[in-house]
């Protein structure tokens, strides 16, 4: 080997191992103050319920405070985006969705950073199924029972969403690619409006979350007919592949994301205490009381995941061409 070749391989062998070390020194000796969870949702939602519920719990783990900053716009990407562009330095995180890391990038043009490529994934929370819910007026008991009326007179029904380009949306705009139906998109402001025209009857169907949609399937002012995972908040509802539809399987999942470049120890070191919480039973059932399944893994497992969602949403949103900006 040439002097100068000898030497350069020299300084990237020293550079590595200095850099490994120094992931060592950080997880050792962090965290050494308190961290900063950026939740890119408003105060009370859905999302910022998730982060709440482990918080004591993970806190007491980490031996420093977990304070919760909302950060919320355009969809959950301005709270992403700061977490993209903070210090790697382990003390700024971001709780991670299926529409903040995984829709996004399909369906915001500009979008401020890459799910892919900005960030350190340090492992799910928990997943949460999608439910088919329709108005109770429709003659269906179950999914297939349901596509049958569809294609009986397919421009009479409508579907609501919470949102264009929101997950609530794609899945509608799936379903109806996988299954062969009309359905006319209704896309409403949140959730509460799209639930009024379902019980009201101006729109036929939706797909939302089982904690949204639970007290409205008990009360039965909306029936559910199929579901794309099982949740204990809508026990009775077959999911789709029970019904003989395999595909429609896609959940929103919840998990933590580090800016790129955060050193492995800490995110290593983050990951063991967050999925030591999870397995507690008292927060997995806490979480289950909110129509969440709690879901320890690994870091790997997290960017598996999203990587493989970024193609799933990203050919459903091409095909509809759904757009947010």
């Amino acid at each position: 080997m040439p002097h100068s070749s000898h030497r350069s391989f020299r300084h990237t062998l020293l550079a590595t191992l200095a850099a490994g070390a120094s992931s060592l020194v950080f997880g050792q000796t962090w965290p050494a103050r308190p961290l900063t969870v950026v939740v890119p949702f408003p105060a009370g939602g859905g999302t910022d319920v998730v982060i709440r519920s482990i918080q004591p719990l993970l806190q007491r783990e980490l031996g420093q405070p977990l304070v919760i900053e909302n950060r919320s716009g355009a969809g959950g990407t301005i709270g992403s985006a700061f977490v993209a562009k903070s210090a790697p330095d382990g003390y700024t995180l971001g709780l991670a969705t299926t529409s903040t890391h995984a829709v996004s990038i399909s369906v915001y043009k500009n979008l401020p950073y890459h799910p892919a490529k900005d960030f350190e994934y340090a492992g799910l929370l928990g997943t949460s199924p999608y439910v088919l819910a329709i108005n109770p007026n429709l003659k269906a008991t179950d999914a297939k029972s349901l596509i049958a009326v569809l294609k009986q007179d397919p421009q009479r029904y409508s579907y609501a969403s919470v949102g264009a380009g929101t997950v609530s949306h794609l899945l509608g705009e799936k379903f109806k690619q996988q299954v062969g139906v009309a359905l006319v998109h209704i896309p409403y402001r949140g959730a509460s409006p799209a639930y009024i025209d379902l019980i009201g009857g101006s729109v036929q169907i939706l797909f939302d979350n089982p904690v949204g949609l639970a007290p409205y399937i008990r009360s039965g002012q909306v029936k559910a007919v199929a579901s794309t995972g099982s949740n204990a908040l809508i026990s009775g509802v077959p999911s789709f592949a029970q019904q003989g539809l395999p595909g429609l399987d896609q959940l929103l999942w919840y998990g933590i994301a580090f800016p790129k470049g955060t050193p492995r120890g800490i995110v290593d070191k983050f990951n063991a205490a967050l999925n030591k919480v999870l397995s507690d039973r008292v927060v997995s059932a806490d979480l289950a009381s909110k129509g969440i399944n709690a879901r320890p893994g690994t870091p790997q497992e997290m960017q598996t995941i999203v990587t493989k969602d970024i193609q799933v949403w990203g050919q459903v949103a091409k095909a509809v061409g759904a757009s947010l900006d």
